[in-house]
């Protein structure tokens, strides 16, 4: 069956398994399915962001760092508040969309950074530019590429004129490394007003302390500037130390008992590709109960401590950060995530498609070495493409949404294939459904691909 959807730019016969689809809106306390339209849904995520003024992250741990205290990263995004650099606070134009604002170890110096909301999640300038694959290779093409644009002053060339080593990566980009959810809290443009002039007024110097001065009191303090004291560390489910989880849950409890603010949540998946997957975000007892690494000495060492240790998280530890959560496609709507049965019935459709495509499945593990060999750039209107070497020939291979479907359909195949593979993987939610949609849509439009499958 198939259905013409509209979106703002793009119009396109559309198939897809099931026929004509409806979103499922997760609303708290409802158990109806909701029927709408995918235009309805759109106004609707465009609407609630809109009003979002203040936004608290919680972003997912990643790496051997990640492993081992598994906390995460906290910061604060606010949707008036923009920036001159990245150290200087200022409000917002209509056009701009705010700015990220958090603490980091070792940059520059500095206590505080503050980068734009699309730099922040994708080290890109633009939306069009999102590319819909990232490995490691692309990823630190990206970085440095808006490094060299905007952030000269805070992280410059090294001597011999290379990119700078250090922790300046964790500035743009961060959507490649982890999901992040996010907790939206109303605010007013006087508050704003306020604290752009304590934070421009204060001394922005590091005194970074992963115990008592870390990410997670610096976006509690922003936070509690808004709303004094609605956020503290947890002097039993994290032994004193605050976590971004601990201040999240406070968030969402606080947005609970005052109907009057706007609140939501969101999440912002990975973006799909080779990168290495982020992993849940734990509290400090939580994190010792879920590692066997932590929780049997403790057990072998004393099982009352083990029980105290179970007792602690059973009573203020759990959390569930993906509750409700909308997706933020590209930094800009929010749209309800796909249904899990029609998560399923994509999978289906996708696997016998690749079956068809008997070439493309033959030639699965050369693209996996094809893409991790290829040299990232960018084409004249500065989105990032591959440049792919097969033998004594070269191809290059749009990566964006805006120049995928320029060149190379096969390779263009493959790697949506590949990003549908990752977004319709079982497990947290990692598309939303129009964004599958859109992915469908690409993928029907390569013109090899289509003759196969008619």
């Amino acid at each position: 069956m198939a259905l013409l959807v509209t979106f703002p730019g793009f119009a396109s016969e559309l198939r897809w398994p099931g026929g004509v689809k409806y979103l499922k809106m997760p609303f708290p306390g409802n158990k109806r399915v909701r029927k709408t339209s995918l235009l309805l849904a759109t106004v609707l995520g465009c609407a609630l962001f809109a009003h979002a003024d203040a936004v608290l992250l919680l972003e997912e741990p990643y790496g051997h760092f990640g492993a081992f205290t598994a906390t995460g990263h906290a910061a604060v995004y606010l949707t008036r508040v923009c920036a001159d650099s990245p150290t200087v606070l200022r409000r917002c134009s209509e056009d701009e969309s705010g700015v990220v604002v958090s603490r980091y170890n070792k940059i520059a110096g500095r206590d505080w950074l503050a980068i734009p909301l699309i730099p922040y999640l994708y080290a890109v300038d633009s939306t069009d530019e999102i590319p819909l694959f990232a490995n490691p290779k692309i990823v630190a093409f990206l970085r440095n590429q808006y490094r060299r644009k905007h952030l000269e002053g805070i992280a410059p060339d090294d001597p011999t004129g290379e990119p700078p080593t250090g922790n300046w990566t964790q500035l743009v980009g961060a959507s490649y490394d982890r999901s992040i959810y996010g907790f939206l809290i109303q605010t007013t443009e006087e508050q704003d007003d306020a604290f752009i002039r304590e934070l421009n007024s204060r001394p922005n110097e590091s005194h970074f302390n992963l115990l008592v001065h870390n990410c997670a009191d610096f976006a509690s303090s922003v936070i509690n500037f808004y709303y004094p004291h609605t956020l503290r560390r947890n002097l039993i489910a994290d032994i004193g130390i605050t976590t971004p989880k601990q201040i999240s849950r406070l968030l969402v409890k606080f947005s609970t008992h005052h109907a009057e603010l706007r609140s939501s949540s969101f999440v912002v998946p990975q973006v799909p590709g080779t990168m290495p997957r982020s992993t849940p975000a734990h509290g400090v007892i939580e994190s010792i109960l879920k590692s066997k690494k932590y929780l049997l000495p403790a057990v072998a060492l004393h099982p009352v401590v083990a029980g105290f240790l179970a007792a602690a998280y059973v009573s203020d530890g759990r959390f569930d950060p993906n509750r409700h959560a909308m997706i933020l496609e590209s930094g800009k709507d929010l749209e309800p995530p796909l249904p899990s049965g029609e998560r399923r019935n994509y999978q289906s459709e996708l696997n016998i498609l690749v079956t068809k495509s008997r070439p493309l499945a033959q030639r699965a593990e050369s693209w996996e070495r094809l893409q991790a060999s290829a040299e990232p750039q960018l084409d004249d209107d500065g989105r990032p493409m591959l440049h792919l070497r097969l033998g004594e020939q070269s191809v290059n291979l749009g990566i964006a949404r805006e120049n995928i479907l320029n060149d190379s359909p096969a390779f263009a195949q493959q790697l949506l294939m590949a990003r549908l593979r990752t977004e319709l993987r079982r497990g947290e939610p990692r598309a939303s459904d129009r964004d599958i949609i859109s992915d469908w849509s690409l993928l029907q439009r390569i013109a090899p691909f289509d003759k196969r499958s008619n």
